[in-house]
């Protein structure tokens, strides 16, 4: 169906260019049953610099649901921002207004999730099709709240020409008003593959997101897919204005350690891994103090120890005594001991 049919709101051109957006050179990208609330606690221990997303959520449930359990999350997640998704301008910009009085600092449309749930509701990256419904979207959420409006999307779907298909969607949100668009170098395809191949099998491509930045060169473009390294994401900055490390962060959280000294430039010293065990047990006993259980914080810690002596140690125990009946933070701080007796083996 030709653009100009599409029964939405006609948007109005404005000039951005994102200035206030400019410091958010690293974010952990939103990642559905992942990134919640106790990931990103565990997550902020190591960066006070990386902007932390939530999971996507629903806009119906945002408004509809139990906003304590779907929204809330501490203070000390900072910088932090709320992932939406669906297609119906007015029902965001109420969960973008929502999300703007529960305290998130950014509200961040999903235009990238192939999922059978998204692609059920036409939202996620079914929108690389509609753009013009993408752009009243953001316009609508642009009226709605003070706080930054961003999409994250892919280069494209399915037959798409990614040329023509990302271009098309830049050019309607920054018009829209949006004020930073992330983009995952991959197509989505909708049918054919799952989620997870839908994250590995559609080659990257991280030239086409350059042309993208030196077609706007004064909008903010930010960057994700396949970033392994900080060494990588640096390299990226050449290039783009933000990256966004997702699974690799995840799997190998002490990746983040670096992450205010490398990409932000800061000179303190990062946290001790001792502080850290020790922040998370009084973080998870507080959590369990209020109706929590344990394997709700202690599953997001499971990969800290990636690569290292004794790891395997440290999974099993997390892995297996977190989901017991009246577990504690004891179990993170036995772990923690068990991979500190393999360290100190070793060098012995």
């Amino acid at each position: 169906m030709p653009r100009e049919n599409w029964n939405v709101p006609q948007v109005t051109e404005k000039t951005v260019t994102s200035k206030n957006y400019k410091r958010n050179l690293f974010a952990v990208a939103p990642m559905i049953d992942w990134t919640d609330r106790h990931c990103r606690f565990f997550h902020r221990q190591f960066t006070q610099q990386a902007l932390l997303y939530t999971e996507m959520i629903v806009a119906d449930a945002a408004i509809h649901g139990d906003r304590d359990r779907i929204l809330g999350f501490a203070e000390a997640e900072h910088p932090v921002a709320l992932q939406l998704g669906g297609s119906d301008p007015v029902k965001l910009a109420e969960a973008a207004r929502i999300g703007e009085a529960t305290g998130y600092q950014e509200i961040n449309l999903n235009v990238g999730c192939p999922s059978d749930r998204v692609q059920s509701g036409t939202f996620g990256a079914c929108l690389m099709k509609t753009p013009a419904v993408v752009a009243a979207s953001v316009q609508a959420m642009k009226q709605a709240v003070a706080v930054p409006v961003t999409v994250k999307c892919r280069i494209g779907v399915d037959e798409q020409d990614t040329q023509v298909a990302l271009d098309d969607l830049a050019d309607d949100v920054f018009k829209a008003g949006a004020d930073a668009l992330w983009v995952h170098a991959r197509k989505a395809w909708l049918k054919g593959l799952s989620p997870k191949e839908n994250r590995e099998i559609p080659p990257l491509d991280y030239d086409r997101v350059y042309r993208l930045k030196q077609k706007h060169p004064n909008q903010f473009i930010g960057m994700n897919g396949g970033i392994q390294t900080l060494d990588e994401a640096r390299e990226h900055l050449s290039h783009v204005d933000g990256v966004m490390l997702g699974r690799a962060a995840y799997h190998n959280p002490m990746l983040l350690l670096d992450v205010d000294r490398i990409i932000h430039g800061g000179k303190d010293a990062p946290r001790s891994i001792d502080s850290i065990i020790e922040r998370m047990c009084a973080y998870t006993d507080a959590h369990i103090e209020r109706g929590g259980r344990l394997s709700h914080v202690a599953r997001h810690m499971v990969g800290l120890f990636h690569g290292a002596p004794g790891a395997r140690r440290w999974r099993q125990i997390l892995s297996t005594e977190a989901n017991q009946a009246g577990a504690s933070s004891d179990v993170i701080r036995r772990a923690y001991e068990a991979i500190q007796s393999v360290s100190a083996d070793e060098a012995a």
